[in-house]
This record gives C-alpha cells, sequence and structure tokens, in this order.
C-alpha cells in the first residue's frame, strides 16, 4: 500500500522522504485514535485515508504550483486536510486553518505541536468574521465544504489581488452551473478546471482555480 501511495504522490512532482511518511503516520495514529471519541471522518481503512485524505491533499500540485506561494489559507479545514499535508511537503507556506469547531481547532492544534510544524496555525472562526478582519491570502482552498455558489462568498474575499481560490470538490458540473452568476456579476473568473480519478477508484474529482479579473 506504502509504495502504491508514493509511487502516486512522486507522480505529481513531489518528493517523498522517510521523515514525511513518519509525521503522516503520526497523522494517522492521532486521526484514528481521537477519531473514537470525536467525529473527524468516517474514513478509517489505512489505505483509503492515505489515497481519499492525504494523497487527495495533495492533488492541488496538479492545478497550482504551491512552492512558489507564501500564504494560504484552508477553509472549513475539519480534520485538517488539505492543510495539514500540504504544510508537510510545502515547507515554505504560512498556512491559516479555520474551522467552526472548537474541538477541531483545539485537535488540530495539538497535532501541529506533535508534528513540530511552523508558521501553521488552526483558528476557530468563521470565514465570514475572518473576512470582516480583512485579511487575505495568496491561495484560499476549501474541500468538500458547501456548494459552490455558497463557497465562494466565503472564500473570494479573502483572496489577494493576485491570488487564486481553489476549490476541491467531487462532480461539479451542476454546481458550477449555479455559480456562472455570482462569477460573472463579480468579475472572476474559472482559469483552470480539472477533473481526474482517485488511483484504486476511489472516486472521481474537480479541482477548480477562480481569480479575480484585474
Amino acid at each position: 500500500m506504502l509504495e502504491k501511495f508514493i509511487k502516486e504522490v512522486e507522480s505529481l512532482g513531489l518528493v517523498v522522504t522517510k521523515e514525511k511518511l513518519d509525521q503522516l503516520e503520526i497523522i494517522y495514529n492521532t486521526l484514528i485514535e481521537t477519531n473514537k471519541t470525536m467525529n473527524l471522518t468516517r474514513i478509517t481503512d489505512k489505505e483509503e485515508v492515505y489515497i481519499k485524505h492525504f494523497y487527495d491533499s495533495l492533488t492541488l500540485a496538479k492545478i497550482y504550483d504551491l512552492s512558489k506561494v507564501e500564504t494560504l489559507c484552508d477553509v472549513g479545514t475539519g480534520a485538517g486536510f488539505p492543510g495539514i499535508i500540504l504544510k508537510i511537503f510545502y515547507p515554505n507556506l504560512k498556512i491559516t486553518l479555520i474551522d467552526a469547531l472548537l474541538k477541531r481547532v483545539n485537535y488540530l492544534n495539538n497535532l501541529i505541536e506533535k508534528l513540530n510544524l511552523k508558521d501553521i496555525k488552526a483558528y476557530h472562526i468563521r470565514a465570514e468574521d475572518l473576512i470582516k478582519k480583512g485579511k487575505t491570502f495568496d491561495i484560499v482552498t476549501a474541500r468538500a465544504v458547501a456548494s459552490l455558489p455558497k463557497l465562494l462568498n466565503w472564500t473570494m474575499p479573502l483572496v489577494n489581488d493576485k491570488g487564486s481560490f481553489l476549490a476541491m470538490k467531487g462532480n461539479i458540473e451542476e454546481e458550477l452551473e449555479e455559480a456562472k452568476k455570482i462569477i460573472s456579476k463579480n468579475n472572476w473568473i474559472v482559469n483552470k478546471n480539472i477533473t481526474f480519478d482517485l488511483p484504486n477508484n476511489k472516486g472521481f474529482r474537480t479541482l477548480l482555480e477562480i481569480k479575480k479579473n484585474k
């Protein structure tokens, strides 16, 4: 299972080291142990976690070169996907994780400490309230959070003028049709739209890059 995972991650152009694998193992073990008392994920099988959470988080490499990015915000991060996985493979990123559930935020900050990661922190705040603070990022991402029209209202105000929102979705045709009006009204553009299947028939995925048309 691990050899297959490593091969798939390397096919994204990423380097897999023993240190990174050790960190992923810590994340997996902590996730499964904590999941017994807190609802973090319904996916607990090791192969599924590695493909549907870890590898899936890294597929952003298909649509954007995050090695050249400074700041990233993961909206509705949940159990820390994609944010914590991205931090392990892109140490250059300064990452802000936000989630509306305090228990999850506490779990994430404890995990970050356990992994000895720097320049990444989880905050107990909703996107709407973060927007009011006037904070913006180079990249904003969200994975399986809400329908695209709703999501755009929460994420695009957090994107700086040169940045992008990267949406991580399943089949998005219907949502994209519904979102056309809000995209057009705000003079945003869908810069990239990529679809692919996860390895081992683990699901269909869509990645969107949406920018402000300046």
